[in-house]
């Protein structure tokens, strides 16, 4: 397999999964405000935004799996944990504990022991 196809096939992916992120803080923006008439908590801009994203999420992702091996895909989804914890920093003033620090360190640690598995084992070659 050509290892740029693959690459170009992993940045697909990871930026399917960032834009899922930003649809997860805008369903968490649209949470926060108050409704009058029961309906528009699921009728309003940025719910339908964020599904909307969802959905051009979706489909990014398994456009991307076509080429991504799937053991590789799973650990990159595993990335989304960090976007949404900085998306909770940055805009809802959340603060990290040293057990998230810990949780996303191991996870970042994962994905790199993943992927260096993959491609001493040779499922996945990307350099």
């Amino acid at each position: 397999m050509n290892k740029w196809k693959l690459l170009i096939y992993i940045g697909v992916m990871l930026f399917s999964i960032f834009i899922s992120a930003v649809s997860q803080v805008l369903l968490k923006k649209a949470a926060q405000r108050e409704y009058t008439p029961w309906w528009r908590e699921y009728l309003n801009p940025l719910v339908i935004g964020a599904y909307t994203i969802f959905f051009a999420a979706t489909l990014l992702t398994m456009f991307a799996y076509k080429v991504v091996p799937l053991s590789l895909g799973a650990a990159l989804e595993t990335t989304s944990y960090c976007y949404v914890t900085f998306f909770g920093v940055k805009i809802f003033g959340e603060t990290i504990t040293k057990r998230k620090w810990l949780a996303l360190t191991l996870i970042v640690f994962g994905i790199l022991v993943s992927a260096l598995f993959d491609q001493v084992v040779g499922t996945v070659v990307l350099f």
